[in-house]
C-alpha cells in the first residue's frame, strides 16, 4: 500500500469498515510513514472536533473536502 492508496481507504479504515487483510497493510503503511500517521491523526481530531461542535463530519460541503485536499497535496 502507498500513500495515495491510504488516503482511498481513510474513512473506511477510522469506521472499522475494512477487511482484515486490508486493514493490516494500512497499518502496516501508517506504521512506516510519519505522513500518513500524522494525516490519520489529523483526520481523526478534524472528525472529533466536528461532531464537538454539534456537527457531522458527514455534512462538509466537496467543495471544502476538495479544496483541504489539494492545499495538503501543495504543502508536500
Amino acid at each position: 500500500m502507498n500513500c495515495r492508496d491510504l488516503s482511498r481507504f481513510l474513512e473506511e479504515y477510522v469506521a472499522g469498515e475494512l477487511p482484515t487483510d486490508v486493514a493490516s497493510e494500512f497499518e502496516l503503511h501508517i506504521s512506516r510513514c510519519g505522513n500518513c500517521d500524522q494525516y490519520l491523526v489529523q483526520y481523526r481530531e478534524t472528525i472529533a472536533l466536528g461532531r464537538a461542535a454539534g456537527g457531522d463530519p458527514g455534512e462538509c460541503p466537496e467543495e471544502l473536502v476538495q479544496a483541504i485536499m489539494a492545499s495538503l497535496k501543495a504543502a508536500k
